[in-house]
């Protein structure tokens, strides 16, 4: 059966491909009264829509949303809120060449491999482009989130192993790349630059961290909340890793250095990314992701075909040459649906108690 859907009581059914008519999504479970517009979402999904900056595919879609259900006058309804956005600029011609060749670092052949069938164009449901519906659903997230005070914010910590002095989060939101350093861009630029004349990709490292996170998030033992976080964000296809707060360096440290101490002003330090036996804190939530290199690129490489035949491909059409920085407003989303969701289970949690 299909997994097209995500979260328990803040849920997300989403569908579409890369070249199909379009995609969307239903969300359940939004709380009624909360102001939402076409234009709110539209905000997040234009900082994720391509054709923007030098590492960007030449692809131009307007990513325009169209809520199709669950709002009225400016507020929801607390029933279901449908959504569409149409794809505008597919080039199905560019893979009619490669519809017979597993492309390395694609999901082409697993694909096949699990269905029997694959949608070549692009990838189908494994393109990156699924991702636009999560944007949308993350929009909404973000408004109900916002009434209880609590702010994300997602941020490029690293691009092509090269690192950002994480100084200026909010800055970030409107500089290139989302980074948190003003003057690490130029040097990824010049970075980008060079990749792209060699026909290759990049990878990164993307931090997110929420901001006014109550105390008490998180659904011990198998819905944890750093769990399920981890399960969110290996959900999008370039990720690789996940970190919550100190995350492998704290197996290079000793207890006495990895421990967050307390003091009569609460925590003097933050280690564990405002997450302890799997429930938040009260400290920021502080999350990264691992994103590998985008896999289509322009040097020849060894593959096979359908049939079993070696042979050699170079992928042509357009491509970012990394996945960064159109994956940081994806990335957020879904911390911003686990968020969401763990608000509603809480509450919940709350109202048993108080039977």
């Amino acid at each position: 059966m299909s997994k097209d859907s995500f979260g328990s009581l803040f849920r997300v059914t989403t569908y579409g491909e890369s070249h199909g008519p379009g995609l969307g999504g239903i969300i359940q479970g939004c709380p009624p009264g909360i102001a939402l517009s076409e234009d709110i979402i539209q905000r997040e999904l234009d900082k994720r829509k391509p054709g923007q900056g030098a590492a960007s595919t030449r692809r131009k879609e307007a990513d325009l949303v169209q809520i199709l259900s669950g709002v009225f006058e400016g507020r929801t309804t607390g029933t279901a809120i449908g959504f569409h956005i149409a794809n505008q600029d597919q080039r199905s011609r560019d893979y009619s060449g490669i519809k017979d060749i597993y492309r390395p670092g694609h999901g082409d052949i697993t694909y096949e491999a699990k269905y029997g069938i694959r949608d070549y164009r692009g990838g189908g449901r494994s393109s990156g482009r699924e991702t636009v519906s999560r944007v949308a659903a993350g929009a909404v997230a973000q408004e109900f989130l916002r009434t209880l005070g609590i702010r994300v914010l997602a941020y490029t910590a690293e691009l092509g192993g090269i690192q950002a002095r994480v100084q200026d989060m909010a800055g970030a939101q409107k500089r290139p790349f989302f980074s948190p350093d003003p003057e690490v861009v130029s040097i990824w630029e010049e970075l980008v630059q060079e990749v792209k004349s060699q026909g290759d990709s990049l990878g990164g490292i993307v931090e997110i961290r929420a901001e006014n996170v109550p105390a008490g998030l998180g659904e011990p033992v198998f819905d944890k909340l750093d769990a399920r976080l981890a399960y969110a964000l290996m959900g999008v296809g370039a990720v690789k890793g996940v970190e919550i707060g100190a995350g492998f360096a704290a197996s290079r440290m000793r207890g006495s250095e990895n421990n967050d101490q307390m003091g009569p002003d609460g925590f003097l330090s933050n280690h564990a990314g405002g997450v302890l036996a799997g429930i938040t804190s009260g400290q920021p939530l502080v999350v990264r992701a691992g994103v590998k290199p985008i896999p289509s690129i322009a040097i020849t490489q060894k593959t096979m075909t359908r049939q079993g035949t070696q042979t050699r491909v170079n992928i042509g059409g357009r491509h970012d040459i990394s996945a960064i920085p159109r994956i940081v407003p994806v990335l957020k989303s879904m911390v911003m649906l686990v968020l969401a969701d763990m608000v509603l289970l809480q509450r919940a949690v709350k109202t048993t108690e108080n039977r």
